[in-house]
């Protein structure tokens, strides 16, 4: 059972601390994406577990075992770069097999677990064609197969898709899930795109400053982010955030408004909250309604009709910026008045120190 365990993993350059700390358990099977901005450690946290990179301080655990100094090509994992780093001079056949027949693998054993990966990827009709006769998604789907080959406990990939374009990236998306239907294997996937996080991961660790935000199935942190940094992340179009305050607190429910919004009641646990607390409410572009009337009004800025849906911008009163999503059929032009009533219950409320405060209990 090929689960990992990383238990305050630190890693320093120099004086630099790029990973601060992270406890993370991944069970075996999951697929699990390490997502954030550029800088943010995800990257060196996948080639600490590979043994890329020095572990500073803390443990890694792979089934089991601790393997902070355990060489690579021992730790039971396979990993797929972003640039497919494939040999021109060799056959698509020959660059899958290259590492087993490195390893003085048998020759049939070797072909057979070749011809099974090509299988598995559907590229048995590459395997005699060389890198430059082959389209960038085919070259991902060998250094993926060269992966395959060596049987791991863990397939690690960083960030695999970025060299490729959007159509592209959809397709291999869908292969890359399939493949973790098919082998069953413990995946750990480095991106920084949120949208591939969304639609591949069993769990996404969020990280900022080398710093973990927070761990949760997708709808998790689509729904009940921790803080106001990863309601920013995740999610497309980006949630909104609206300075209020609060003027009336009840029984589950905490009313705010502000300069840019009439009074809302917004469910949630009112433990410490006051009147004339300053708060932050964040409601995504799709959860705010239009209608004659609502809690926020503004000018429309900027329409982007995209056929199933119309994403608008508005200002509001003070100036301030925020994204609507529109169904596609829905009247709108430049410098049209909307008025948008948020959906309380979907709405999230973040304190002072931007992180959220619990939902009222049902």
């Amino acid at each position: 059972m090929a689960g990992l365990s990383l238990q305050n993993l630190q890693k320093t350059y120099g004086k630099v601390e790029v990973i601060k700390g992270v406890n993370l358990e991944i069970e075996h099977g999951e697929f699990v994406v390490f997502v954030g901005p550029s800088g943010c450690g995800k990257s060196t946290l996948l080639r600490m577990i590979a043994g890329l990179e020095d572990i500073t301080g803390g443990e890694l655990s792979i089934g089991g075992q601790v393997v902070n100094s355990m060489q690579p090509r021992d730790r039971g994992v396979a990993m797929v770069f972003q640039s497919y780093a494939l040999y021109p001079h060799m056959t698509v056949y020959d660059n899958v097999g290259f590492g087993l027949r490195i390893k003085k693998t048998p020759k049939d054993e070797r072909d057979a677990k070749i011809r099974e990966a090509a299988r598995i990827l559907q590229m048995e009709h590459l395997l005699d064609r060389k890198p430059a006769q082959l389209s960038g998604g085919q070259r991902q789907r060998v250094a993926i197969g060269r992966a395959i080959v060596r049987q791991p406990e863990v397939f690690l990939f960083d960030e695999p898709l970025s060299n490729l374009d959007a159509s592209l990236r959809m397709d291999m998306r869908m292969e890359i899930s399939k493949l973790h239907q098919d082998l069953g294997a413990t995946m750990i996937y480095v991106t920084h795109d949120q949208v591939e996080a969304m639609t591949l991961a069993d769990k996404i660790v969020v990280l900022n400053g080398g710093v973990v935000q927070q761990v949760g199935s997708p709808l998790d942190l689509y729904h009940r982010p921790a803080n106001l940094f990863v309601a920013g992340f995740i999610g497309s179009p980006k949630m909104n955030f609206i300075d209020v305050k609060v003027v009336e607190v009840g029984a589950g429910t905490v009313t705010v408004s502000g300069p840019d919004m009439t009074a809302v009641s917004v469910p949630v646990a009112t433990e410490g909250l006051a009147v004339g607390s300053a708060l932050t409410l964040g409601v995504r572009p799709h959860q705010l309604l239009p209608g004659d009337t609502g809690a926020i009004t503004g000018a429309v800025t900027m329409v982007e009709h995209l056929g199933n849906e119309t994403i608008v911008n508005l200002r509001l009163a003070s100036g301030k910026a925020i994204i609507v999503g529109l169904d596609g059929d829905f009247p709108v032009a430049l410098g049209q008045e909307l008025h948008l009533q948020p959906e309380a219950s979907k709405a999230v409320l973040f304190d002072s120190a931007g992180v959220a405060i619990p939902a009222r209990a049902v």
